[in-house]
C-alpha cells in the first residue's frame, strides 16, 4: 500500500508518493494557479496509484478549517489568493479518492515532518516557522498539534520596531506584525534587490535576526519548547541563523535557563523535504487511525 502527500504552497503544489517506510516513489511539482487547473494536476498525479493508495496527507497554505464538526471542514477560507477562497480542497479529493485523507497547514505539515524525522526527532515539544514569502509557524507537544479554535498563526505575531529600520510592514492586515517586518518581499522592498543577492555584511541581516530573534523569545516564554526549528528560503543564508542566536541570547538575558543555543535554535534537519515528510507520516496516522 501507498501513501500520498500533498504540500500545498502558494507558488507551488508537491505532491509525492511512498510506501509504508515513507521511502519516496515519485514526486512532481505543480505551480499554484487556480483550483481548477492545479487540482486536475494534482488529481492526475494520483490516480495512476489509485488501486494501492491508502491515504493521502495534505498540508495547504491557509487559513484553513481544522474543526471536523464544521460545514467548512477541508476548506480553505479567508486566503489573500482570490481564487482560492473557500475552496472545499478536502471534498475536491474525496470525489476522486475514498480514502483517509490528513489536513492541516502546510506549516504544521513541516513541523510534523521534523518530528518524527528530522531534527525534532526523540523531542517531546516542538516548534517550527517557516520564514519566505510569508512566515508561518506551528507547535507539536506530545505528538499533538497545538491548536484550538483555529490552528496557530504565530507569523503575525507583534514584534518591537528596531531601532534602525523605517520600513512600514509588508502585511496587508497588521503592516509590522512578524510576516510584515522579517518575510522575503520585506527585505526585497527594503533594499530593492533580493535577499538571495545582498552580502553578509549588509545591515538589513541585523535588522532580520532581531525580528526572528524577537519571534524565537516569544516562541520561548509561550511554549518552553525543546527546540525550535527555523525554516523557509530566508533561512537559507547560512551567516543568518548566528546572528540570530547572538541576538536571542541578548534578549533573553538571564531570565530563565534555557537549552544551549546552538543546540536550541536549529535550521531543519530534512530541508526542503520536511513539509512532504510530514504529510506522509500524516497519512500514515490517518490510515492506521480510521
Amino acid at each position: 500500500m501507498l501513501l500520498g502527500s500533498i504540500e500545498a504552497g502558494g507558488t507551488k503544489f508537491v505532491c509525492a508518493v511512498s510506501d509504508q517506510e515513507l521511502s519516496i516513489q515519485e514526486r512532481a511539482s505543480f505551480p499554484t494557479t487556480t483550483p481548477a487547473e492545479t487540482m486536475e494536476l494534482v488529481i492526475d498525479f494520483f490516480k495512476k496509484y489509485q488501486e494501492d493508495l491508502a491515504s493521502i496527507g495534505v498540508g495547504s497554505f491557509g487559513p484553513i478549517d481544522i474543526h471536523r464538526e464544521s460545514d467548512t471542514y477541508g476548506y480553505i477560507t479567508s486566503t489573500p489568493k482570490i481564487a482560492w477562497q473557500n475552496f472545499d480542497f478536502v471534498g475536491t479529493l474525496k470525489r476522486y479518492f475514498n480514502i483517509p485523507i490528513a489536513w492541516t497547514t502546510d506549516v504544521n505539515a513541516a513541523c510534523y515532518g521534523e518530528y518524527v524525522a528530522g531534527n525534532g526527532k526523540r523531542l517531546s515539544s516542538l516548534v517550527y516557522y517557516t520564514i519566505g514569502t510569508g512566515v508561518g509557524g506551528g507547535a507539536i507537544q506530545e505528538g499533538r498539534f497545538v491548536e484550538g479554535f483555529s490552528h496557530p498563526e504565530m507569523g503575525h505575531m507583534l514584534v518591537r520596531r528596531h531601532k534602525a529600520d523605517s520600513y512600514e510592514g509588508n502585511c496587508p492586515f497588521h503592516h509590522d506584525c512578524l510576516e510584515g517586518m522579517a518575510a522575503g518581499p520585506a527585505i526585497e522592498k527594503r533594499a530593492d534587490i533580493k535577499g538571495q543577492d545582498l552580502p553578509e555584511d549588509h545591515p538589513i541581516w541585523e535588522i532580520e535576526a532581531d525580528y526572528i530573534a524577537q519571534c524565537a523569545y516569544n516562541t520561548t516564554l509561550m511554549f518552553s519548547p525543546d527546540a525550535i526549528i527555523l525554516g523557509g528560503g530566508v533561512m537559507k543564508q547560512s551567516h543568518l541563523m548566528k546572528k540570530i542566536q547572538v541576538r536571542f541570547k541578548e534578549l533573553m538575558g538571564s531570565y530563565i535557563d534555557y537549552p544551549n543555543v546552538e543546540e536550541y535554535l536549529l535550521i531543519p534537519g530534512l530541508g526542503d523535504n520536511a513539509g512532504t515528510m510530514g504529510c506522509l507520516a500524516l497519512a500514515k496516522e490517518s490510515k492506521l487511525h480510521s
